[in-house]
């Protein structure tokens, strides 16, 4: 299947998993920590075992500066926890909800410094694999980038900027970007390639993939590159995008994109392993 999914972004056009009954009029819910059983706190540790051995030497410095500093370890984390430790360090906050939620409802949360977390944990049969987010995904591969200043302000101006997106018809480009930087993004550091993206740091393969095979291509930061370019869901990523800094990706996208989106109407989209001969590649 070579199809495009808007990632978690907001995207809610296909049936959602999710128990979206007790929710709030902004989609939030209570965690409701009590809720969660001894396997499902187990399958947690289980997989925080797995992971937290393969992101040293593959994730950047950041993200893993505030890894350690984070009550991972010992089960499912309560939001209480974590927000009081990422509110002190970057003003931002995390809110549950049911699953994914609509787009504006997404944008609305990141503009005013929000992240809404799936509450809910993956079923054993989905412990290498689940094609929606959830409390391991978003606690492992999101949350610890928060933490980051400069990203952290780069989140907020990503909602900011998907209240227009949505209002301009513009949201496919917009979904790519989030996808290629939040969920698929490298940085280059002096120790070589290192992954920041969210979809990455949370898998067991691509992680390693992601920064050491030699089959995809690794393209330096073109943000009119990337909104062109279609992603894969059912596969590692064919092609990934290499930033140098997060002041570069912030710097990048803080223009208004008014004017990009009305060049891009007329450029034709780019397959997920398009090879483009003006790409300035990364080895």
């Amino acid at each position: 299947m070579n199809a495009e999914r808007q990632a978690n972004y907001g995207q809610s056009s296909h049936g959602l998993r999710g128990d979206y009954g007790r929710m709030r009029a902004d989609y939030t819910v209570d965690q409701e920590y009590s809720a969660y059983t001894e396997a499902q706190q187990d399958r947690w540790r289980r997989l925080y075992r797995r992971q937290i051995e393969l992101v040293p030497g593959r994730a950047c410095d950041e993200y893993l500066a505030a890894l350690r500093e984070l009550p991972y370890q010992q089960g499912i984390p309560r939001f209480e926890v974590v927000n009081a430790q990422l509110g002190a360090a970057t003003r931002w906050q995390l809110v549950a909800v049911p699953g994914l939620v609509p787009d504006l409802v997404f944008f609305d949360h990141l503009a005013n410094r929000r992240f809404p977390v799936t509450w809910w944990i993956r079923e054993e049969h989905e412990f290498s694999y689940i094609v929606e987010p959830d409390v391991f995904h978003d606690f492992f591969g999101h949350v610890p980038m928060l933490f980051d200043p400069v990203f952290a302000d780069y989140m907020e101006a990503y909602g900011k900027g998907g209240v227009k997106a949505e209002a301009l018809g513009a949201l496919p480009w917009l979904a790519r970007l989030y996808w290629y930087t939040v969920e698929f993004g490298l940085i280059r550091t002096p120790q070589g390639l290192r992954n920041y993206g969210a979809g990455i740091l949370s898998s067991p393969g691509e992680v390693d993939y992601a920064v050491t095979s030699p089959k995809p291509r690794r393209v330096l930061f073109d943000l009119r590159r990337i909104m062109r370019s279609l992603y894969r869901i059912d596969a590692y990523q064919e092609t990934y995008f290499v930033i140098d800094s997060f002041q570069q990706l912030f710097d990048a996208t803080e223009p208004d994109f008014t004017p990009l989106y009305r060049e891009l109407q007329a450029l034709e989209d780019l397959p997920a392993d398009a090879a483009l001969a003006l790409d300035r590649l990364v080895s």
